[in-house]
């Protein structure tokens, strides 16, 4: 299995991964402009990439998986909650995706969006154990996903809670995980300019993570809000229309 982390200038962090031996690969949340880079990758790689992902409907960049995914010859895929003017391959919750050696199972996590979902990755050449989870923007280094974007920052809040207790606080310690985000980023307070963490490292030092009460977290989850993306609004119509 290969793994490739690609940094943007949004503070956002997208993947590249896959299953060398097999010469297939998946890309994940890819910005708009970093298409070329990815294709580029790809070909250094002796790859083909056939499933471009967005975690979710991002608020805070266009996406480039659209883009990516025709240049490709690959799927475009969002959760099926994702409310878009075109169509996608719509992946459910606890679905997986196997590319060679390399198996993908999408975990719904709504909280930050309606649609939002992690990806748990596994190479079967290394074991039966999945290896690392990529969290989109539910579960960042030193933070978790803001809540506010849909406007229902309470229900959402409570949501983010239930997905993070029900869902990514029961894999193991020792799994490893990969953000959206870095610090700089307005999709979470607090965020680490680390790029990667552990879910025990997170369990224990992110503020997010220490809430049993789920009223107490969405007390404070929703206290200090910070500002919301700039041109929110366009943003999120370029990633929806046709």
């Amino acid at each position: 299995m290969f793994f490739k982390q690609i940094e943007s200038k949004v503070s956002s962090l997208a993947y590249l991964f896959g299953c060398g031996s097999e010469g297939l690969a998946v890309a994940v949340d890819v910005v708009a402009g970093d298409e070329l880079q990815f294709l580029r990758e790809a070909s250094n790689r002796k790859v083909r990439i056939t499933h471009v992902i967005d975690t979710h409907v991002h608020a805070d960049h266009i996406s480039g998986g659209r883009v990516l995914a025709d240049l490709a010859g690959a799927r475009y895929c969002l959760h099926e909650r994702a409310r878009t003017c075109y169509p996608y391959f719509a992946l459910k919750d606890d679905q997986e995706i196997t590319i060679g050696n390399v198996v993908v199972r999408m975990l719904h996590t709504p909280g930050h969006t309606d649609e939002s979902m992690c990806l748990l990755v596994s190479d079967r050449r290394r074991g039966p154990d999945p290896w690392f989870v990529l969290t989109g923007d539910t579960l960042l280094v030193g933070a978790v996903g803001r809540p506010d974007l849909a406007g229902r920052e309470r229900e959402m809040a409570g949501q983010l809670f239930d997905s993070l207790q029900d869902k990514l606080l029961l894999l193991p310690n020792t799994l490893e995980i990969y953000p959206g985000h870095q610090a700089g980023s307005v999709c979470g307070a607090g965020l680490s300019g680390k790029p990667s963490s552990t879910l025990g490292f997170e369990r224990r030092f992110n503020p997010g993570l220490q809430f049993d009460d789920r009223t107490a977290f969405i007390d404070y989850l929703t206290r200090d809000i910070p500002p919301r993306p700039a041109e929110m609004e366009r943003i999120i119509a370029a990633n929806t229309a046709a």
